[in-house]
C-alpha cells in the first residue's frame, strides 16, 4: 500500500510494508524540484536513515527496474535551442 500527498514545496510518498512478517518500517519519497529522498526509521539505531538522489539517478532507477542484468547509460537529450 502507498500513499502520496502534495505540500507545498514536494510530492510525499510513503510506501507501507503489508507483506508477511517481519514487516519493514515505512519507506518516504520526498520529491523536490532539485532532488528526490528517500527516508526509512532503523529502530536498531534509532535514527532515520535518509538518502539523496539526483532526478538523473531517478530515471536511472525506473530505467533499471525493467531491464536484465548489464551495464547501461541512458541517452543524455540535447537540449533544445530556443526560438
Amino acid at each position: 500500500m502507498f500513499t502520496i500527498e502534495h505540500e507545498f514545496d514536494a510530492t510525499v510518498i510513503t510506501l507501507i510494508d503489508e507483506g508477511r512478517s517481519p514487516l519493514l518500517e515505512d519507506v518516504t519519497v520526498n520529491a523536490f524540484d532539485d532532488c528526490i529522498t528517500v527516508e526509512q526509521y532503523d529502530a536498531r539505531t534509532d535514527q532515520v536513515a535518509k538518502i539523496t538522489l539526483s532526478p538523473d539517478q531517478i530515471r536511472d532507477l525506473a530505467a533499471a527496474l525493467d531491464l536484465p542484468e548489464g551495464v547501461y547509460r541512458r541517452p543524455v537529450a540535447e537540449p533544445k535551442a530556443r526560438k
